[in-house]
């Protein structure tokens, strides 16, 4: 199949390219970059543009079999009303661009990418695909940024919303911002450690997108993190023991929220979410829970 992804150059876009490409996919990748980077796979077809704006990519989409939209400006910095807006207007243009230049044909896919923020804070509350959003900043977004991607249901194209746990994977990621402190000795719980963390590996969450292309009844909502959450506590406990580093240096709350603003209560509440549509549907997790998950992902190069 042809297969382009927006936003193809990130921590996810690349590690799915070069999975799509084992597969006998012909790639073709849509950035801001204007050159590839070093570790891009040369048979990558690779596009310069900025998504947000209409232009010459959007004939490229026209003649795609699966569109994968994983644009989107990084949440990971303190949310000033001007940081907002580029995380805000970086998924919605994108996806209503891509929506705009995609074909009116049947059997033709839209994977585009959500959050498990979706579903707001809701403490120990377990959540499948059918829980409501939330009403922060990021279930907004989400709500707006499905909405986008939906509309394409209107051509006929079938759209999976794919919303994104923590990605845990060897090249960045969380883990990337993670794996330092740890290694400073200054790991361990943010805040009180309660909170719910929604991961999935990378390995899993690259064979999820191979299932979605392959199975044609999946659609809609799709929840894209292991069926095991862990409280953020237990987490920190598990990549402290592969790291064969302490866990117990708390972060408080106080100041998370001084450094990081209204990003900080992002870190800090979490939601406790099940993949519920890809497990009726029969996908199996490589990597279900979040010790052997973290073993593969960091301790052999720890």
């Amino acid at each position: 199949m042809k297969v382009l992804i927006t936003g193809g150059l990130g921590f996810v876009g690349t590690q799915l390219s070069i999975r799509l490409l084992e597969r006998r996919h012909r790639v073709t990748v849509v950035d801001h970059s204007p050159e590839p980077r070093e570790y891009t796979p040369p048979e990558v077809h690779y596009v310069s543009a900025d998504t947000t704006v209409q232009g010459p990519w959007q004939k490229k989409v026209a003649t795609q079999d699966v569109v994968i939209n994983l644009a989107g400006a990084s949440i990971f910095n303190r949310w000033s009303d001007e940081t907002k807006k580029l995380i805000y207007d970086s998924r919605i243009l994108t996806t209503r661009n891509v929506v705009e230049a995609m074909p009116a044909k049947e059997g033709t896919l839209l994977c585009s990418t959500s959050a498990v923020g979706y579903y707001g804070f809701r403490g120990n509350e377990e959540i499948s695909e059918g829980g409501a959003p939330g009403d922060d900043f990021l279930s907004s977004l989400c709500v707006d940024w499905e909405n986008e991607a939906n509309k394409a249901v209107d051509k006929g194209v079938r759209v999976a919303v794919t919303r994104f746990g923590i990605v845990l994977g060897k090249t960045g990621g969380a883990l990337g911002q993670m794996i330092p402190a740890f290694k400073r000795f200054v790991g361990g719980p943010l805040g009180s450690g309660n909170q719910w963390f929604s991961w999935i590996h990378m390995d899993d969450l690259l064979n999820a997108f191979l299932f979605v292309f392959e199975n044609q009844d999946v659609s809609g909502p799709v929840n894209f993190c292991s069926p095991n959450p862990v409280q953020n506590r237990d987490l920190g406990k598990a990549l402290g023991k592969v790291l064969s580093r302490p866990s117990f240096l708390t972060t408080p709350a106080f100041m998370l929220k001084l450094v990081l603003g209204e990003f900080g209560s992002v870190l800090l509440e979490g939601q406790r979410v099940i993949p519920a549509k890809l497990l009726k549907h029969g996908f199996s997790f490589r990597y279900p829970e979040v010790m052997k998950a973290l073993e593969e992902a960091v301790g052999k190069t720890s």
